[in-house]
């Protein structure tokens, strides 16, 4: 019996087990998944602007205040600032004003520079004039080194007879004598007593006014015509006279600013016109402005070539005209490149022909040993030459002087 009564209690017992276990079973698997875990925290971006139409949110430790309370800008504010004067653009600086070197001596300075390219002509002669026999084969020589530093058939024979005269009856010949033979010849055949001024006084206009001396620059683009008419100016303000400039070379887009460049380095005023415009007639407005300002001397630099059909040699036939309907024009300078040796002087013919020549400009003279051709030009055109170029410095254009040149080429 007992046996009985302990095998129901076991029996009931593990039913009760059982029971349990398919309860809790049933509960888990109506159980929700578990939360994903929380996020770590994060620096949050301070809260945006509050757009049109949304309400900006007050910070928690600010009390939120009426419209009453809040203070608005007053309407004066953009008034004053509208008061405030703007700031004034600052003007452009004016280029300084140069003071040009003295002109009087300005070749002397220069002569270290003409001698090194002028070396050849000068110790050639007194080299070959040193030999203890002068026969022919020397004397040819002598020709040959004259006419290969351009000084012209003509002249060449002429220097070479006296040379030969002069060596005959000096007998003895010491260095110190043949170098003073050879400068005095040399002096005689450039000619010292040639009127070798640039003209520039003022002259009576045909009202009977008085109006400033005018000076036409003339000669074939790329012989440094634009260039010298700015370096002209230079050695006129150095000698104390104040200066008008005209662009008459309206061919060359560029040579209005060049020359306008020259002038302001001076303080010289540019008068232009517009590319490719009438020559002639800026030409009249530069002299008519000189007038204006009372200036002492008007440059006028004429073209090279030009945009129209017209001869070159026309045009520059009616500049002059035009001018001088204020009065006359005082100085025509024709400027050569001295490295063209024989072939300026073409040029020079050319030009001769059409304006009175009055003065020539060699430029270029350092840069050649052909110093022959001043004695070349002069004797073709009758007149002196006046100013010569020896580098390009703006103070490197000098007035001419033979003794210096002389000097120069012998050492």
């Amino acid at each position: 019996m007992e046996f009985v009564i302990l095998a129901v209690v076991i029996a009931v017992v593990a039913l009760g087990a059982i029971s349990g276990l398919v309860v809790s079973s049933r509960k888990k698997k109506q159980l929700p998944p578990p939360p994903p875990a929380a996020p770590k925290p994060s620096v949050t971006a301070p809260p945006a602007e509050p757009q049109v139409g949304e309400e900006a949110e007050t910070p928690r430790d600010e009390e939120r205040r009426t419209i009453e309370e809040v203070e608005l800008p007053t309407a004066e504010a953009p008034e004053a600032e509208a008061a405030a004067p703007a700031a004034e653009p600052e003007a452009p600086v004016a280029p300084e004003i140069e003071v040009p070197a003295p002109t009087a001596g300005r070749l002397v300075r220069l002569r270290a520079r003409l001698s090194r390219s002028q070396n050849s002509l000068g110790k050639g002669l007194l080299t070959l004039l040193s030999r203890e026999h002068l026969d022919e084969e020397t004397w040819e020589e002598i020709e040959d080194t004259l006419l290969t530093a351009d000084v012209g058939v003509a002249p060449t024979q002429e220097l070479v007879d006296r040379l030969r005269e002069r060596v005959k009856v000096l007998g003895t010949r010491t260095p110190e004598g043949l170098r003073e033979l050879l400068r005095e010849e040399l002096l005689t055949l450039i000619g010292t007593d040639a009127d070798r001024t640039v003209h520039t006084a003022n002259g009576i206009g045909n009202g009977g006014d008085e109006i400033p001396g005018v000076v036409l620059v003339v000669g074939v683009n790329g012989t440094g015509k634009t260039t010298t008419t700015g370096k002209l100016a230079r050695v006129l303000v150095a000698d104390g006279k104040s200066v008008v400039l005209g662009a008459a070379d309206t061919f060359r887009a560029a040579a209005a600013d060049q020359l306008q460049t020259w002038g302001e380095r001076v303080g010289a005023r540019t008068v232009r016109g517009p590319e490719g415009g009438d020559p002639a007639s800026i030409a009249f407005d530069a002299v008519k402005e000189g007038i204006a300002e009372s200036a002492d001397v008007v440059l006028i630099d004429t073209a090279g070539r030009l945009h129209t059909k017209t001869g070159l040699m026309d045009e520059l036939g009616k500049v002059k005209r035009v001018v001088e309907k204020h009065g006359p024009v005082g100085e025509v300078l024709l400027v050569l490149d001295a490295t063209t040796g024989q072939n300026g002087l073409v040029q020079a013919r050319v030009f001769a022909e059409v304006v009175d020549i009055t003065g020539v400009v060699l430029t270029k003279l350092d840069g050649t040993a052909k110093g022959g051709i001043i004695v070349a030009v002069q004797r073709e055109l009758g007149v002196p030459v006046k100013l010569v170029g020896l580098g390009e410095g703006a103070d490197d254009l000098a007035p001419f002087e033979p003794e210096a040149f002389v000097d120069a080429l012998i050492g």
